[in-house]
C-alpha cells in the first residue's frame, strides 16, 4: 500500500497516510477541518535483482580482459624440475620469506600533542 504526504492549507500540518490506490484522495484535516491537499513526494524503491550495479554490464574491453584472465587461469601450471634437490629449493623459499617480511613498512611511532 503506497504512502501519501498530505498538507493541510489551514494549520500548515504535514502528515502521512497509507491509503489504497483505488481510494480518494483526503479533503479534509482531521485535526483542524481545514482543505488539504497531497503533496508530491519521491517515492521509495528498492533494486533487486541482478543488473543495478556498473560491474553487471561490463564494456566489451572488460570481457576480454576477463577472458583472458580466465585463459591464464587455466593453463598448466609450472611443474618443478624432477632432478632438483629437494635440499636447494628450501634456502631459496626461506631467502623469499625472509624478503618479503623485511620489505614490510613499519608503522610509524605515534606522538601525542596537547
Amino acid at each position: 500500500m503506497p504512502t501519501y504526504e498530505y498538507e493541510c492549507l489551514k494549520c500548515r500540518r504535514v502528515f502521512e497516510i497509507r491509503q489504497r490506490i483505488s481510494e480518494p484522495a483526503l479533503t479534509v484535516c482531521d485535526v483542524c477541518g481545514g482543505e488539504v491537499r497531497r503533496l508530491l513526494s519521491a517515492a521509495p524503491f528498492i533494486l533487486k535483482g541482478a543488473g543495478w550495479y556498473v560491474t553487471d554490464y561490463p564494456s566489451e574491453s572488460r570481457k576480454q580482459a576477463l577472458q583472458s584472465e580466465k585463459s591464464s587461469d587455466k593453463s598448466p601450471d609450472k611443474t618443478p624440475d624432477k632432478t632438483s634437490d629437494k635440499a636447494a629449493d628450501k634456502p631459496a623459499a626461506k631467502a623469499t620469506a625472509s624478503t618479503t617480511s623485511a620489505s614490510a613498512p613499519a608503522a610509524p611511532p605515534t606522538t601525542k600533542s596537547d
